[in-house]
């Protein structure tokens, strides 16, 4: 494997998408707060087919509003929510 690709498949590795950072925050207090999905969409007030989408990957855009309602879910604020390494910059993939 010549550098390129060895760097690149790095990069791959190292980055994600703010959607995919949501539901790696959401699923991480999951299982610290011993909660399940279903009683965190009973808290948070979203509808099940939408968790879906955010935790299986298949949304592209997790809005303001969303990550609103999961923290509230969650019992903590929005910033509380985004603490997390998983939205340092470096490790998001924001282009």
């Amino acid at each position: 494997m010549n550098m390129k690709v060895f760097f690149r498949n790095l990069i791959q590795r190292c980055t994600m998408t703010v959607n995919d950072a949501v539901a790696k925050r959401i699923a991480k207090l999951l299982a610290e707060k011993n909660m399940t999905q279903y009683r965190l969409e009973q808290l948070s007030g979203i509808q099940h087919g939408h968790m879906q989408w955010i935790m299986s990957g298949k949304s592209k855009t997790v809005t303001l509003s969303t990550v609103m309602m999961i923290a509230h879910g969650f019992g903590m604020t929005v910033l509380e929510f985004l603490n997390d390494d998983s939205f340092l910059y470096e490790n998001l993939d924001v282009e």
